[in-house]
């Protein structure tokens, strides 16, 4: 994020709260339009994903003190019209408003002082280590996203799995410094090992990135053989994850410090990983609750009968009623999805009645006896409806 989208962005207005709002409030914010505005929940809606990345935007900087107080002093600063023009250009008091778009290349015939400094540095100077474009401190690892597919049963019951990932780490032969073992990095003679190097241009200095060591603020004679002197190899890795019991399809799990690795000392990134739930041939899954379709006779149905049915621990012997309809659904509390906590879902046994393609002879005649001596099924309002529209 640049210094000018700290004085062109509100982001007290993108959280929906006043500039006097407290860190709670700010945090109670974020969190709800986080809520509902994430994309998982908006799936395919480009404005709710909008909305959150702004959110996310704002709260990077309102949610720490530092920055907040950075981005309050920059925005009172420009506000104010502290900054100001005089009739040769200059960025001195009096005269016609400073543009903040002059820092860019100034205005078309205007002055072009500041054309050659990035706007960044600008900030810098004033501003010590709110914005500028050198950083030695040290610096959050990226996050680290992949996918991983579990069977229906392990999803159930939870596994630990083992993970490789293939990403960029520090080399563990010169353990990120980038000097070949046995010798070390001196600090820069340019710079003086501050990362940095000041020019004085008008009323202004300008810091800037040191050339000669980018900014690292240290220089590698003897380059480590490993990596080359970047400090920093691609590597696989392996981690033993573990998915809790209950893990749905599509549920994305967080890793905290299992990115990669931060610069210079600074915290690892997170990882995250996207579940995959291949479909059981059996059960089928509605939240935590385990759905199971079950077949009974015709002769099951009207008489009832002791259903034996499977479940992931085991069997259960579920109670048919007499005269029960196809489709009817049949719950044994407990044996569905546990959960961690102890919660457990229901199994939900749906008993579809069968019809058979075939009789025998005998069982055609029973058949046929049964219907004669059983009344017809309740039909007259379809058949008042029938001689209507005949």
């Amino acid at each position: 994020m640049s210094s000018k989208d700290w004085i062109e962005k509100d982001f007290y207005a993108a959280l929906g709260v006043g500039k006097a709002a407290s860190a709670d409030e700010i945090k109670k914010a974020y969190r709800q339009l986080a809520r509902e505005s994430h994309p998982d929940r908006n799936p395919g809606d480009a404005k709710a994903e909008e909305r959150f990345k702004a959110a996310s935007e704002a709260y990077t900087v309102l949610g720490d003190d530092a920055k907040r107080r950075e981005y309050d002093e920059m925005r009172s600063l420009f506000g104010s019209g502290a900054f100001r023009r005089n009739a040769r250009g200059a960025g001195q008091s009096g005269g016609a408003p400073f543009d903040v778009g002059d820092l860019f290349g100034g205005a078309a015939g205007g002055d072009r002082r500041f054309s050659g400094a990035g706007f960044q540095d600008l900030f810098g100077s004033i501003f010590p280590g709110g914005g500028g474009t050198a950083s030695r401190g040290p610096a959050r690892g990226r996050d680290v996203e992949t996918e991983v597919a579990l069977d229906f049963g392990d999803a159930i019951r939870g596994v630990t799995l083992p993970l490789t990932l293939r990403t960029p780490g520090v080399c563990d032969t010169c353990h990120g410094d980038g000097a070949k073992p046995g010798t070390q990095p001196r600090a820069c003679p340019t710079c003086r090992g501050a990362g940095v190097t000041t020019r004085n241009q008008g009323s202004f200095s300008f810091s800037e990135p040191c050339s000669d060591c980018q900014g690292v603020g240290t220089v590698v004679d003897e380059k480590c053989p490993e990596c080359q002197g970047t400090g920093g190899v691609t590597k696989n890795r392996t981690l033993n994850v573990r998915f809790p019991a209950g893990v749905a399809d599509g549920q994305r799990i967080r890793l905290a410090g299992r990115g990669e690795p931060g610069a210079r000392g600074g915290p690892a990134g997170d990882l995250f990983i996207q579940v995959k739930v291949s479909p059981d041939d059996l059960f089928g899954r509605a939240g935590d609750d385990l759905t199971l379709t079950v077949p009974i006779t015709f002769a099951e149905a009207v008489l009832g009968t002791d259903l034996r049915v499977p479940t992931f621990d085991g069997a259960v012997t579920l109670r048919v009623p007499p005269g029960t309809p196809s489709g009817r659904v049949l719950r044994a509390r407990g044996k569905g999805v546990v959960r961690t906590a102890g919660r457990a879902g229901d199994l939900l046994v749906t008993l579809e009645v069968t019809v058979p393609a075939k009789l025998s002879e005998e069982a055609r005649a029973a058949l046929e006896t049964f219907v004669a001596q059983t009344p017809p099924a309740a039909r007259e309002h379809l058949d008042a409806r029938v001689r209507r529209g005949s």
